[in-house]
C-alpha cells in the first residue's frame, strides 16, 4: 500500500494523507478522519525513513560488506562518507563474513534489525540473493554497486565491465602482444564474467582463437593472483602479457614476476583493473582501468535518499552508469623481440 492508494480509497489529495501521517493540524476533521480509515483498512504501513528525513533528524544509512580487496573498499568508503556527511545522515558499517546464504541471510537480518533505513551494498554483496530478500521482506530500500542484473525497482551504480575490458584488451593487442594470459575475477561476482567477455570480444576481434588464451581462476585477492600468475608463468611458451581483473592480483603478478628474474614490462606486461592505491604503490605503476569508485559511492548515498524521500516503493529500476578511462602507466610495453641465437663455428688446428 502507497500514499496514493490511501489518498484514492479516501478520496483526497496524496498530500492531505502526507500531511495526517506526518501530524500536521491544518486538514479539516472530516479528511482527517476518512484518511485515517483508509489507513486502518488497507493497512497501511506509513515510510518511517522519510518521515524520519522529513523531519530533519539524521537518518542512518547502513553500508554493508564482504570486499576482498582492501583497496577497494578504502576508496569505496571514502566516497560513502563523504556522501554521507554531505547529506547530514550517519553511516553504519556492518561487515558480512558468511560465505553461505544462511550466514548472509542471518546477518542482513540483523542489521536490518539496528535501525538502518536505507543500505548500500558494494560487491559481491550487490549480487547476493539471501542480502536482497532480507531487506525486501523488512522494506529497507537498498543500492547495489555494480549489480549485474538488476531487478525491477532497484537501485544500481556501475561501469560498463565489458566495455571497459575490450578496451585494455585492444590496448595490449596495438602493443603487439598476442599470447597474452587473464586471471579471473570471483565467479560469485557478474563483473568479473563481463571483464572476461569484454576480453574475449577483444580476441575475437584481433582474429585470434580465445580458446588458445591461458586462463586462470582469481579470486580479487593478492594471494589468489600470487597462485595464479605462479601457475601461467610456470607453462612454456611464457605469456607476453597478462591482464589480471583487479590491481590486487596484477600487483601479486607483478611481485611473482620479479621473483622469477622477469623484468616489467620488458619481458612481460601486466596490466590491472580499478586503479586503487595499489596500482601507484607497486613498481612499476599499473596500467589499469579506472573507475570512479568513491564517486560511485557517493551517488549511491544521493539515490537512496532520493527513494527515501519519495517514500512510496518504486517499480522502476534505476541506474547510473559510469565512463571508466584506461589509464597507461610504466607496466606495460611492446612483447620482447624473440633472441636468435648465434651459431659460433669452431676450426680445428690442421695436424
Amino acid at each position: 500500500m502507497t500514499v496514493k492508494d490511501v489518498a484514492e480509497a479516501a478520496g483526497v489529495s496524496a498530500m492531505t494523507v502526507s500531511r495526517v501521517v506526518n501530524g500536521n493540524s491544518n486538514v479539516r476533521a472530516d479528511k482527517r478522519q476518512a484518511v485515517l480509515d483508509a489507513i486502518e483498512n488497507l493497512q497501511y504501513k506509513p515510510n518511517t525513513a522519510a518521515r524520519t528525513l522529513a523531519a530533519g533528524d539524521a537518518t542512518q544509512i547502513g553500508l554493508l560488506y564482504s570486499n576482498p580487496s582492501a583497496a577497494y573498499l578504502s576508496q569505496f568508503l571514502i566516497g560513502a562518507l563523504a556522501g554521507a556527511r554531505r547529506a547530514g545522515c550517519h553511516l553504519v558499517l556492518e561487515p558480512c563474513e558468511g560465505e553461505s546464504a544462511d550466514e548472509q541471510a542471518e546477518a542482513t537480518r540483523q542489521f536490518a534489525g539496528a535501525g538502518v533505513q536505507g543500505v548500500i551494498l558494494p560487491p559481491p554483496l550487490s549480487e547476493s540473493a539471501p542480502v536482497r530478500a532480507e531487506l525486501d521482506a523488512a522494506e529497507i530500500p537498498s543500492v547495489a554497486i555494480a549489480m549485474g542484473r538488476p531487478s525491477p525497482g532497484s537501485l544500481n551504480v556501475r561501469i560498463d565491465d565489458f566495455d571497459a575490458a575490450q578496451a585494455m584488451t585492444r590496448h595490449l593487442l596495438e602493443l603487439g602482444h598476442r599470447e597474452i594470459a587473464f586471471i579471473r575475477g570471483h565467479p560469485n561476482q557478474l563483473a568479473s564474467s563481463e571483464r572476461f567477455r569484454g576480453f574475449v570480444a577483444a580476441l575475437e576481434q584481433a582474429g585470434l582463437d580465445p580458446a588458445e588464451a591461458r586462463v586462470e581462476q582469481g579470486y580479487f585477492t593478492f594471494r589468489s593472483g600470487t597462485f595464479a600468475a605462479e601457475r601461467l608463468l610456470a607453462r612454456a611458451p611464457r605469456p607476453t602479457a597478462i591482464f589480471a581483473c583487479n590491481d590486487d592480483m596484477a600487483a601479486a603478478a607483478i611481485g611473482v614476476a620479479h621473483r622469477q628474474g622477469l623484468r616489467v614490462p620488458d619481458d612481460i606486461s601486466i596490466v590491472g583493473f580499478d586503479d586503487t592505491a595499489i596500482a601507484t604503490n607497486v613498481w612499476p605503476e599499473l596500467t589499469t582501468i579506472r573507475q570512479p569508485i568513491a564517486q560511485m559511492a557517493e551517488t549511491a548515498i544521493s539515490m537512496l535518499l532520493d527513494r527515501l524521500k519519495a517514500g512510496d516503493p518504486v517499480d522502476a529500476m534505476h541506474e547510473q552508469v559510469f565512463a571508466h578511462e584506461l589509464i597507461v602507466r610504466e607496466s606495460t610495453a611492446a612483447p620482447p623481440t624473440p633472441r636468435i641465437a648465434v651459431g659460433v663455428r669452431h676450426h680445428r688446428a690442421a695436424s
